[in-house]
C-alpha cells in the first residue's frame, strides 16, 4: 500500500473527527466580583489561594473547573458543557459565597456576579430583624417576611430567632439571680447572696462580675463562721476572686479586693503581691490600695507589715493625708526615750504629722496629730517623786 493510498484511507476518519468537534455544544460563565468594601476585587490566583478564585462544579454529571478574577475584578470561563453548575467564590482560600443552579447556554455567557458588600449588608439586616423579632417573643416569621426570602434564608432566620429567644429567657433568669444576690449582699444576708450568685455563675461562667460578687458574699459569710468552717468558706471566696481575675486580669479593684481577702486569710505575702498589681494597673489610685491594706493590717495587729504598706502608700501618693498620719503613728510606736527624758522618734515622724495637718488642717485626725507633735517636743521628767510622801513630824508646843 503506497503512501498516497494510506492518506486517502485516513481522510474519512479525520472528517468524522472534525465533525464531532464541530457538534460539541458548550457555554460560558462570566461576572464581576466586588469585595466587602464595595470595590472590585484585584487579580486573583487560584493556585496560590490569593485573591478571588471562582470554582465551577457541575451538578448533573461530574465536572470541575476554576478561574480567577483579572485586575479589574472580572472573570470569564468558556468551554463549559451545557448543564447545571454551582459557582463558589473563594477569597484567599476561604469560601465567601455560593450561587447554585447556574445553567449554561449556547451563545452569550451566563452572568454570575458576586457582591460581598451587599451580602454583608443583607446578613446584618437579617440578624437585626431576627434580634428584634426574638426580643418581642416572636419565634416564627410572618407571611410577608417569609415571601421575601429563599428557603435557606428562612431556615437561617428562624433558627436565629429561636436561639435569640432562648438567650433572652436565659438572660432574664441570669439577671434575676444576680439582682437578688446584690439585694441579699446589701442586706448582709450572705447565705442568700452566695446561693443567688452561685446560681448565676452556673448560668454563665464567663461573667467576671458574677464571680467577683460571689467572692464578696463568701468572704462576708466567713465572718460569721469559726475554725475549719471559716477557713473552708474563705477558700471558696479566694477561688471566686481568682476566677474573676482570670476573666478580667486588668481590673485593679479585683486585685485590691482579693488582697484584702488574702489578709483576712492571713496570707500577707500573697496580699502584697496583689496590692502591687492593683497599684501598677491603676497608678493614680495606688496610694489608696496600699492604705486599704495597711488599715486591715493594723486592725489585725500586724503593725510592722502595716508600717511598710503605709510607707508605700505615701511613696505612691505623697498627698494622701490619712496615709501620712498612719505612717506617723507607726513611726511613733518605735520611738525611744533618752536618759534625760527626751522622746526620740525615728526620722520622718514629725514630718508625717506636719504633712497631715498641712493637707487636712480640719481632718478627723487633726487634733491627734497636734497632740503627737507636742509629745515629740516635750521632755519626760526622770526625777523620782514618791506619790505618797510620809507626813513631817511637827514640834509639839509646849
Amino acid at each position: 500500500m503506497n503512501a498516497a493510498f494510506r492518506k486517502l484511507l485516513w481522510l474519512p476518519a479525520a472528517t468524522v473527527l472534525l465533525a464531532g468537534v464541530a457538534m460539541a455544544q458548550t457555554g460560558a460563565i462570566e461576572g464581576d466580583v466586588k469585595g466587602e468594601d464595595g470595590q472590585m476585587m484585584p487579580k486573583g490566583d487560584c493556585k496560590k489561594a490569593q485573591g478571588a478564585c471562582l470554582k465551577i462544579e457541575r451538578t448533573d454529571i461530574k465536572g470541575n473547573y476554576q478561574t480567577a478574577t483579572d485586575k479589574k475584578g472580572h472573570f470569564f470561563h468558556a468551554g463549559l458543557p451545557l448543564g447545571s453548575y454551582n459557582v463558589t467564590l473563594e477569597v484567599d482560600g476561604k469560601v465567601k459565597d455560593v450561587i447554585k443552579g447556574v445553567r449554561t447556554r449556547l451563545g452569550d455567557p451566563i452572568p454570575v456576579n458576586f457582591n460581598l458588600a451587599a451580602q454583608k449588608a443583607r446578613q446584618m439586616a437579617m440578624q437585626k430583624r431576627a434580634e428584634a423579632a426574638a426580643s418581642g417573643g416572636q419565634t416564627q416569621l410572618t407571611k410577608e417576611e417569609s415571601r421575601e426570602m429563599s428557603a435557606e434564608q428562612r431556615a437561617q432566620m428562624e433558627k436565629a430567632m429561636k436561639e435569640r429567644a432562648a438567650a433572652m429567657q436565659k438572660n432574664k433568669a441570669l439577671n434575676d439571680a444576680f439582682n437578688l444576690g446584690m439585694e441579699a449582699l446589701k442586706g448582709k444576708n450572705f447565705d442568700g447572696a452566695v446561693e443567688q450568685f452561685a446560681k448565676a455563675s452556673e448560668m454563665d461562667a464567663k461573667q467576671h462580675v458574677i464571680w467577683a460578687q460571689l467572692a464578696e458574699a463568701y468572704m462576708g459569710q466567713a465572718t460569721v463562721k469559726t475554725g475549719a468552717d471559716q477557713t473552708t468558706v474563705q477558700t471558696k471566696g479566694l477561688e471566686a476572686y481568682n476566677k474573676a481575675i482570670e476573666l478580667k486580669p486588668d481590673d485593679a479593684a479585683y486585685h485590691n479586693n482579693y488582697a484584702l481577702a488574702l489578709v483576712k486569710a492571713k496570707k500577707i505575702d500573697e496580699a502584697k503581691v496583689e496590692l502591687t498589681k492593683a497599684a501598677d494597673l491603676d497608678k493614680p489610685n495606688a496610694g489608696r490600695y496600699f492604705y486599704n491594706l495597711g488599715a486591715v493590717l493594723v486592725n489585725t495587729g500586724q503593725t510592722e507589715a502595716a508600717g511598710e504598706v503605709f510607707k508605700k502608700a505615701i511613696e505612691a501618693d505623697p498627698n494622701y493625708a490619712d496615709a501620712q498620719y498612719q505612717y506617723g503613728i507607726y513611726l511613733l510606736s518605735k520611738a525611744t526615750t533618752t536618759a534625760d527624758g527626751k522622746v526620740t522618734p525615728p526620722p520622718g515622724t514629725s514630718e508625717a504629722f506636719q504633712k497631715y495637718l498641712e493637707l487636712k488642717p480640719d481632718g478627723p485626725f487633726a487634733e491627734s496629730a497636734k497632740g503627737m507633735l507636742q509629745t515629740l517636743t516635750a521632755t519626760v521628767s526622770t526625777e523620782y517623786k514618791n506619790p505618797s510622801p510620809a507626813p513631817k513630824k511637827g514640834v509639839k508646843k509646849k
